[in-house]
Parts: structure tokens; sequence; C-alpha cells
């Protein structure tokens, strides 16, 4: 588990751009449970969620086209929302970052830490944006 103090900084790095953090698993459960689109960021304090991650989803965010709901949880530090929301992704392991996409309450796209590891926050964001111009 990580100090609130140490990853403050990094939730406040999407939750400036509108995501909401999703703190416990009655907000993951409503987040994703709804009849449009939400978002969820599984973030993370390694290297390629602040150099790869965070800076592809807040560019893909201001495309026309973008999920009703824009949520992220911290790996290490939101434990039980974290845990939650990787339910949702199965079959996908659990990793951080990783990037989903859920429209009715079924993941629709995902991202794991493989496909964000070396990607440019530019590819991220194409890969997001073509997700949600297809499913927003």
């Amino acid at each position: 588990m990580y100090s609130p103090e140490l990853v403050a900084p990094m939730k406040q790095d999407l939750t400036d751009f509108g995501f909401v953090q999703l703190l416990n698993s009655q907000d993951v459960i409503n987040a994703i449970k709804n009849d449009g689109t939400t978002l969820v960021v599984v973030n993370s304090v390694c290297g390629c969620a602040a150099g790869n991650a965070r800076p592809g989803v807040k560019l893909a965010v201001q495309n026309s086209k973008k999920p009703d709901v824009l949520s992220t949880v911290f790996a290490g530090v939101d434990i039980e929302a974290t845990n939650v929301a990787r339910e949702h992704m199965l079959p996908f392991p659990p990793s951080s970052p990783s990037i989903a996409l859920f429209k009715a309450g079924s993941l629709v796209h995902m991202l794991e830490r493989h496909h964000i590891e070396g990607a440019t926050s530019e590819m991220i964001s194409a890969n997001l944006i073509e997700a949600f111009n297809e499913h927003c």
C-alpha cells in the first residue's frame, strides 16, 4: 500500500481532468452499471502510468465522442475499489496501469499494461479514440 501523500498528485493528475475517484466497491458498481459508457483507469505509481497512460487518457477524452463517465481507481491504494473494478475486467488479468471501457455495464474495450508500456501517449490516445468513436 502506498501513502496517500505519495499518490495524491498522481490521483489529481486525472481528477483535475474530470475523472471521478472510485474509492469503494459501491462506487465502482454505480459507475459501471449504467445505460451509458464508463471509462475506468486503473492508475498506478509506475513510470508508464505517468509517462504514457495518464497523458494518453487525457488526450483521448478531448475527443468529441467520449465516455459518459470518466473514473479512476488507484492500484495499491484504493484496494477494494480496484479489486471490484478488476472483477469487471475479467477475463483480463489484473494489471496496472490499465484502461477499460464499459458500455451498459459490459466491458467493450481493454488496454492492459503490456499495451501501455512502450507505447506513446499519442498511440494510447489514438487507440482509445477509436474505441470511443465506436462505442460512445
